[in-house]
């Protein structure tokens, strides 16, 4: 048995699986409802475990969703995911969001682009092929009509995430495939997480922190 408890809180959604060798067993999640993450990740943990019949005990490792994406959802999510892991003594596994979120993607041909929503006209986002290898690394991206001109006069382009939709305002394209209403999901995270604990591929419990690729900005309150 490999049973893996996945965080996934990079975005508005709040998700949690648990997986038993890359196998996804219980999902739970909250899609898209607003950032809910510090009342109901717990809930959910406790929810899959249950639904599960197992215990704490028994996990392997715990895994969690990187970033980049919202500050706040990392910082939840990390948290949560280390202090299982120091508590039960047991691997602390780190997924890139983008890759797990490009998993969603399936296509014989062509690139798959998973982007994340930042500010304005920015996303967070990275290439992939359809074998999940990566093509170009993460890049947090001012998007413009040339955006990813050249992977998209070579053939399709699977654009994916919740920054799809300013950029199918922007690229007007024969091959650029756009999927809308997606978000990063513990779903996909088990495949994944399974192959790094396999490597022994794990983050130091007091070290790790995310992938926020950019500085934190705060801003001051309209009220």
């Amino acid at each position: 048995m490999a049973y893996i408890l996945n965080i996934e809180t990079s975005t508005t959604n709040c998700s949690v699986s648990l997986s038993n060798k890359g196998e996804t067993l219980v999902l739970k999640e909250d899609y898209g409802n607003g950032y809910s993450h510090a009342e109901k990740l717990h809930v959910y943990v406790d929810e899959v475990l249950k639904e599960a019949k197992i215990s704490t005990l028994q996990l392997d490792a715990v895994a969690v969703s990187k970033g980049p994406g919202s500050y706040t959802g990392l910082r939840i999510g990390v948290s949560a995911a280390k202090g299982l892991a120091f508590a039960l003594n047991i691997p602390l596994i780190s997924v890139s969001t983008l890759k797990a979120l490009a998993y969603q993607v399936k296509a014989d041909s062509g690139v798959i682009v998973p982007m994340l929503d930042a500010r304005r006209l920015e996303v967070y986002s990275a290439i992939f092929d359809t074998k999940f290898n990566e093509v170009r690394a993460i890049e947090a991206q001012i998007l413009d009509e040339k955006s990813f001109e050249s992977f998209l006069s070579k053939g399709k382009v699977y654009f994916v995430g919740d920054g799809v939709s300013k950029t199918k305002a922007l690229i007007d394209h024969k091959n650029a495939v756009f999927i809308e209403n997606k978000l990063p999901s513990a779903d996909q995270m088990s495949a994944l997480s399974f192959d790094k604990y396999k490597k022994s591929d794990t983050e130091d419990v007091a070290y790790f922190e995310p992938y926020y690729l950019k500085d934190f900005v705060a801003i001051k309150s309209k009220k």
